[in-house]
């Protein structure tokens, strides 16, 4: 897969202006490469650790160069077994502090915690756990976070949106749990954090439910219409303007370059941005006994200016 790199010019502002009040006045540039993958733990592999899932998920973390990895729909014992495997690769600087786990059901994976997690290369601070609104079902969407331990004014963050777009109180769900993820991002970025967020987000970049995630500057025939505050790292791939490539290769709806669709998105807000983005997917690997997920992996790196 080719990597489409362009370079966004950001006009950083004063820290008196960009920042508030009470945040510290300088900031730092620094780059990161996110990974991202929904892995289908239990769908794919029923909970196991022992069908190539691990060693395939682990080196194409170290092989990407990755800094930060998160990761959706993960069996308890899938996730330890990661820690294990990159602790002994000697791939975190903390081999005691580099992963959150949170769990979204206590008994998703044939009885054990199914969930979302995050790992950093950095040592992390305290995560963050956010119910997100209930849909119904027996799991329970969160929003995960958590600050890098030297760079508190980073934060990672990882959530799975549901696949339900019923209402609920005169509100599709959907919409409800992706408006509770974004208010807490922007309160975040209001206390003078930048924040890289990545996840299935359960919506395609061109669906009216994120026009308030994009920014008015991503305008193509593929993503337009937008209000937000966010580009997406993949947005600015030349095969699909503003809509980037596949995290699917089956989905349905197909997108507006289809076959398959993006679901699986990684956001930073523009603002923050301080150089070159770029983003890509990844064909799934076959190295499971059949295909290891019925997603890619996302990949991508920025460069975001960091408040210190």
């Amino acid at each position: 897969m080719r990597f489409v790199r362009a370079v966004l010019t950001a006009v950083l502002m004063s820290a008196a202006v960009l920042l508030p009040a009470s945040a510290a006045s300088a900031a730092v540039n620094q780059t990161f490469t996110v990974w991202h993958w929904n892995v289908a733990g239990l769908k794919i592999h029923d909970g196991s650790t022992g069908t190539g899932l691990i060693t395939v998920l682990a080196n194409s973390i170290r092989n990407r160069g990755s800094h930060l990895a998160s990761l959706n729909e993960l069996c308890w014992s899938q996730y330890k077994a990661i820690q294990s495997n990159l602790r002994g690769s000697g791939w975190p600087q903390d081999v005691e502090n580099f992963s959150r786990f949170e769990s979204t059901n206590d008994t998703g994976c044939e009885g054990e915690q199914s969930g979302i997690a995050l790992f950093s290369k950095a040592p992390m601070g305290t995560a963050n756990r956010v119910t997100l609104p209930d849909d119904g079902r027996a799991e329970k969407r969160k929003l995960l976070c958590a600050p890098l331990e030297a760079r508190p004014h980073l934060r990672f963050c990882t959530t799975h949106i549901t696949t339900l777009d019923k209402k609920i109180n005169g509100v599709e769900i959907n919409v409800q749990q992706l408006d509770a993820v974004r208010a807490r991002v922007k309160a975040w970025h209001a206390a003078g954090d930048t924040v890289i967020i990545a996840g299935d987000f359960n919506a395609q970049p061109n669906y009216e439910r994120l026009d308030e995630w994009y920014a008015p500057s991503v305008n193509t025939a593929n993503n337009r219409g937008n209000t937000g505050a966010y580009r997406e790292l993949d947005d600015l791939d030349s095969r699909c303007p503003g809509y980037g490539e596949n995290s699917e290769d089956d989905g349905t709806p197909a997108g507006p370059c289809g076959p398959g669709k993006k679901i699986d998105l990684i956001f930073v807000r523009e603002n923050r941005i301080a150089g070159a983005y770029d983003g890509d997917s990844l064909t799934v690997s076959n190295d499971c006994g059949g295909p290891c997920s019925d997603h890619r992996i996302v990949i991508g790196t920025v460069t975001v200016s960091i408040t210190t």
